[in-house]
């Protein structure tokens, strides 16, 4: 496996994870007190979504990087998504919601930015 696909793999492997957690916690199967059905229907799309794409990268290696692109934009659009219904008072307004917001949202940008510089990279030839 290259190191761009390694590390391609590696950010999708920790954003289905991430997502899995957060849905396992609204849908109170992590923890209580902390349960939305909507957020969790929500993070179980983004999850699978992302796992879709996980599996993808070893099905059809060449196309990684489209591949991570299109997924975690998609995901990257739920979170921001879920981040205007917090803010129009239509999610968990909690702080370890708001966290968690925050380290998907770190998270999905950088995985963005490792395909697309590794695209960038290749195009260019290096």
């Amino acid at each position: 496996m290259s190191e761009t696909r390694s590390e391609i793999v590696w950010y999708l492997m920790v954003e289905v994870l991430l997502f899995a957690f957060a849905a396992l916690a609204h849908g109170g199967v992590l923890m209580t007190g902390h349960e939305h059905a909507r957020a969790a229907t929500a993070e179980t799309i983004i999850a699978i979504i992302l796992g879709a794409g996980l599996i993808m990268t070893f099905v059809s290696p060449a196309q990684s990087r489209i591949v991570a692109l299109i997924t975690q934009g998609l995901a990257l659009l739920g979170v921001i998504l879920g981040l205007i219904a917090i803010a129009m008072g239509f999610g968990p307004r909690t702080m370890p919601s708001l966290v968690v917001h925050a380290i998907m949202l770190i998270t999905l940008v950088l995985g963005l930015l490792v395909a697309q510089s590794r695209r960038m990279q290749r195009a260019e030839g290096a």
